[in-house]
């Protein structure tokens, strides 16, 4: 969240930045709070004062009549102290509520718009788009066909949005997890396997709303714990309430996990196959920066996103995001889109976004400067190595063959074992 200092000092641009991402939220109940809060704490401050001064002169009375005068009083002190301290933590917690809902601040050069129609194509890969001399099948028919997918069962089992993976279907997923870790552990990220429950007040901190209409997310009944929707929210929890010395920082992970997501809302061709599910397996990068290395580091990432598909061979473009697609913590953010041949168009694969000390601000990480007195609060980002389902998709489409089967991307090939696909007999 951002500084309740910096909402109150730059409140114009703060409500500006609400409009352009789109975000109803009371700026103005949050100055007006604020306010009636700072006055009932003076007055506080006075009455405790007073109180003091009372307690202190009991011992001095004259007389029993004057001493209990002054207990009396102290006792209408005590109450008055007592109803405002209860006023101004009332104050406190709806002011703490609209700061929540307040989104982090936006790059200037991100581009401003309502939603996706607004994003910046930045640049296209070095892999041209494949031109096809026969039929384009989109994956899940390539899938069914080489017997890789099964959305049927899926749905028996647990519903609309689940599938089974089978036969090369399951070596592909391994192979690219392990391609991932190929590419990112000598850049120096810590390969971790996250928990796919965590707290609530982790999720909230990250960014994601755990329960109410608008959720994403799987909630665990009768408890405080959530299915995970990115190991974002787990990689950011782990070091929740740590002070880091600067000397430390940054410091890289990446992590596998499965993720779990309702999709409310989510129709039309991209809800077709395995574009878009409920339960995939991703490898995300995470990084915890001093806030001058947080640009440079997004630049980072997105690099190895790029270089993680220039390896695939798959055709994509960068997306600048636009303000009202940014989602709530993202200062910036960066897509990149592979070519999907079934659809006719470029599909999200990965993205990368730079929150500066927005969830470090909510979860407490902060680090220490050797010498200096008190802390600061770090910058983290994060970035989608392989989404493992949305990277079979762009697979299968761009290496179909006119018989039906599918070439393996040269990388992924000793793990898959073999270097096409074939149809089953």
């Amino acid at each position: 969240m951002l500084d309740h200092r910096f909402i109150v000092e730059n409140a114009q641009a703060v409500k500006t930045n609400c409009l352009r991402r789109g975000v109803a939220t009371d700026v103005d109940r949050f100055i007006e709070l604020e306010a009636l809060r700072r006055a009932k704490q003076q007055e506080l401050e006075q009455l405790n004062r007073r109180a003091n001064e009372v307690a202190k002169s009991i011992g001095r009375a004259k007389d029993a009549a004057e001493r209990e005068a002054r207990k009396a009083e102290g006792r209408q002190l005590r109450d008055r102290t007592t109803q405002l301290q209860a006023e101004i933590d009332q104050f406190g917690q709806e002011l703490l509520a609209i700061q929540r809902s307040i989104p982090n601040m936006t790059h200037p050069d991100a581009p401003v718009g309502p939603g996706a129609e607004a994003n910046r194509e930045l640049f296209r890969g070095p892999v041209p788009i494949p031109q096809f001399s026969f039929p384009v099948r989109d994956h899940l028919e390539l899938a069914e066909k080489l017997d890789l997918v099964d959305m049927e069962s899926g749905a028996r089992v647990a519903g609309h949005g689940f599938y089974f993976l089978k036969n090369e279907g399951v070596l592909l997923e391994l192979a690219l997890q392990r391609y991932a870790l190929d590419v990112l552990v000598p850049e120096g990220f810590l390969p971790t396997c996250t928990p796919d429950l965590a707290r609530n007040d982790i999720l909230q901190g990250i960014g994601f709303i755990p329960r109410g209409p608008e959720t994403q997310i799987y909630s665990i009944e009768n408890s405080d714990l959530s299915l995970v929707a990115t190991a974002e929210i787990t990689l950011g929890g782990m070091l929740s309430g740590v002070t880091l010395d600067a000397e430390e920082l940054p410091l890289k992970f990446c992590g596998i996990s499965h993720c779990f997501r309702t999709e409310a809302g989510a129709a039309g061709r991209a809800t077709r196959g395995i574009f878009r599910v409920h339960q995939f397996t991703k490898v995300e990068m995470f990084a915890f920066t001093l806030p001058e290395q947080s640009d440079a580091m997004l630049e980072h990432i997105r690099s190895l996103e790029c270089r993680i598909f220039d390896g695939l061979g798959i055709p994509y473009r960068v997306i600048d995001t636009a303000t009202g697609d940014l989602g709530g913590p993202a200062y910036r953010k960066f897509d990149l889109e592979a070519w999907m041949p079934g659809r006719g168009e470029f599909g999200e694969v990965t993205s990368t976004s730079n929150c500066t000390d927005y969830q470090a601000r909510r979860l407490d990480i902060r680090y220490r400067i050797k010498g200096q007195k008190g802390t600061r609060f770090v910058h983290t980002l994060n970035g989608t190595a392989i989404a493992v389902p949305r990277a079979m998709v762009a697979i299968l489409e761009n290496y179909q063959q006119a018989d039906g089967s599918v070439v393996i991307p040269e990388v992924l090939r000793r793990w898959v074992g073999k270097d096409r696909i074939e149809p089953r007999r």
